[in-house]
């Protein structure tokens, strides 16, 4: 793993509500993630965790029901000037993000090509488009560019593709095209949501491989928001996991795999589909996530867990220290409460997932 020394993105203490007709939606409760330069993060949970939303709260493009209650989102970048500069996100207006922010120094790969590209433009004139916007880059150079760039993607007879119209592409080629969009301006960080979601398992491999590819040769940093785990292994450097607005497991990438302490980070390893169980069926955690509407008194998950403790009704519980680097906040790691080991079929999946690590020379 690469050291990191300098930190481009900050996020404390992010809690944002949704004003809806049903009531307010309590969505992001005290969000703390940092990111450094040239780094991986993933961020995992299921559907409706709040993956999505804190992502779009860094790039200034929440809905306009959106209440931040608190928090700061500081970014750290070049500016025009050669000089180092901070920006709390939260603080900008929507035209300065725009102008300064969106697509050029931070830029999102969302999950559906299809709904990211404008079916009445050539995929040619929408990668020049930032470049043009941002930067005033001439046509005929931001057109060179943007044929680069389509290489660079892996997409081949290039200058042919710049005329084609999106419903023309393959869902790979597609999503590839989104990815040369959000490389255009040369970003400092690249945040990709559900990236491989609608693709088959070898185009998922390709983009995933596309992607780290371009991460090492331009230096860029990289947050990928999932539920796939099989997607988190393949590339993150650090891992936060989320339930119902809060992140409640991270650590490095082989803390969160070799050594999970959370019960829900339990579930979400054992639900990964493995040749080698021993259980009959695929395991799911049980129940479903809680309305936000009502939030839970105490740990939001202790209706879903089974090794859930009385204290988990009354009081949310802290982040508890592992190590340096390996937080969880769940009541079991208080040194009152009673232990609790992960569940037995978990612990062969984890043996048997070091041993293919080992064989493959890999950390995962």
């Amino acid at each position: 793993m690469a050291e990191y020394n300098e930190k481009i993105l900050d996020i404390k203490n992010l809690d944002i509500t949704f004003n809806t007709i049903a009531g307010p939606i309590h969505a992001i409760r005290g969000i703390n993630v940092d990111l450094m330069k040239g780094e991986t993060v993933a961020i995992v949970g299921e559907s409706g965790s709040g993956k999505s939303v804190t992502m779009k709260a860094a790039m200034g493009i929440l809905a306009q029901n959106a209440v931040v209650n608190s928090g700061t989102i500081e970014f750290t970048y070049t500016g025009d000037n050669g000089e180092k500069e901070t920006v709390d996100i939260l603080k900008q207006s929507k035209s300065w993000i725009r102008k300064n922010i969106n697509g050029r120094r931070i830029s999102m790969v969302f999950q559906d090509p299809m709904t990211s590209l404008d079916p009445t433009m050539n995929i040619g004139k929408q990668i020049m488009e930032g470049m043009i916007w941002h930067y005033k880059t001439p046509k005929k150079e931001a057109y060179d560019k943007a044929v680069q760039l389509l290489k660079e993607v892996g997409i081949e007879d290039a200058e042919k593709r710049m005329k084609n119209y999106p419903h023309q592409l393959s869902g790979g080629m597609r999503q590839r095209v989104v990815i040369a969009i959000a490389l255009a301006c040369d970003p400092d960080l690249l945040i990709c949501d559900e990236p491989t979601t609608a693709l088959d398992v070898t185009i998922q491999a390709k983009i995933l491989e596309l992607i780290k590819k371009v991460q090492r040769e331009r230096g860029i940093s990289v947050i990928y928001i999932t539920h796939d785990l099989g997607v988190v292994a393949k590339v993150a450097d650090y891992v936060n996991v989320m339930y119902a607005g809060k992140i409640v497991e991270t650590g490095k990438i082989n803390e969160i795999y070799y050594d999970p302490r959370h019960p829900y980070t339990w579930g979400l390893l054992s639900a990964m589909p493995d040749l080698d169980t021993d259980d009959d069926r695929l395991y799911t955690i049980p129940g479903s996530p809680p309305n936000l509407i009502r939030e839970p008194a105490g740990d939001a998950f202790a209706m879903r867990n089974r090794q859930a403790l009385v204290v988990d009704d009354k009081v949310d519980s802290p982040m508890f220290k592992i190590t340096d680097t390996h937080y969880a906040a769940t009541w079991l790691l208080d040194p009152r409460a009673p232990k609790v080991e992960m569940p037995v079929e978990l612990k062969h999946r984890i043996e048997r997932m070091k041993k293919e690590a080992e064989d493959y020379g890999s950390t995962i």
